[in-house]
């Protein structure tokens, strides 16, 4: 009750498991409001079944070419800043590969693009950026056990995430990320973990005609 009557704007933040938990309704009961999730930037389209190919949205990836953009050039026009590309990356298909492989999630794309500043100045060539792919990929790897790639196959399938449990494991590990469209939310594997051995071993047994 006391949070209902502080005289001003305030925005609450929750952890996510609550919204799968059964805490859900006395929660928005007591508020008053329907919690808002913040899904990703759409990068991808919901696909009817599991594929190793990618299926860019390209309007959720323009905005994130756009982002990376403005970050780098505050001061110049939108319509401009494209021109300068070249000035970041070897070439506009590494920023693409950049913006593809974050899955939309928009912390992780500036954690990968600090990532390859570490590493060289810019333009950053392609190989810089797999390098940094490579090592998220397998940090990612080294926290997954066989129980959770299980999980994760499961949502991969269904593209719900049900329950605590999954919502503990996959969501806050950042295993699979969350995406809405016109049909409602769905949830797609991180693509670090949609070029692994692991993955692709996976779809060849269950998908390939």
């Amino acid at each position: 009750e006391q949070l209902k009557k502080l005289n001003c704007h305030v925005v609450y933040t929750i952890p996510l498991t609550l919204m799968f938990s059964n805490d859900y309704g006395r929660l928005s009961s007591r508020f008053g409001v329907k919690p808002k999730i913040l899904p990703m930037v759409p990068v991808q389209t919901r696909c009817k079944k599991p594929t190793m190919e990618p299926n860019d949205y390209e309007p959720g990836m323009a905005l994130l070419r756009e982002m990376v953009l403005a970050r780098a050039f505050p001061e110049i026009p939108s319509q401009q800043r494209v021109e300068l590309i070249p000035t970041i990356f070897d070439t506009p298909e590494t920023l693409d590969r950049l913006c593809r492989i974050s899955g939309g999630h928009m912390r992780r794309l500036l954690m990968l693009l600090y990532s390859c500043l570490q590493q060289e100045d810019p333009p950053f060539s392609g190989e810089c950026l797999e390098n940094v792919i490579q090592e998220y990929r397998d940090d990612l790897m080294r926290a997954i056990t066989a129980d959770e790639w299980e999980l994760l196959f499961k949502v991969v399938e269904n593209q719900r995430v049900t329950g605590e449990e999954e919502c503990q494991t996959l969501l806050r590990s950042m295993f699979v990320f969350e995406y809405r469209d016109r049909d409602g939310h769905w949830f797609g594997i991180n693509p670090l973990l949609a070029e692994t051995q692991k993955y692709a071993s996976w779809i060849n047994s269950n998908y390939r005609e």
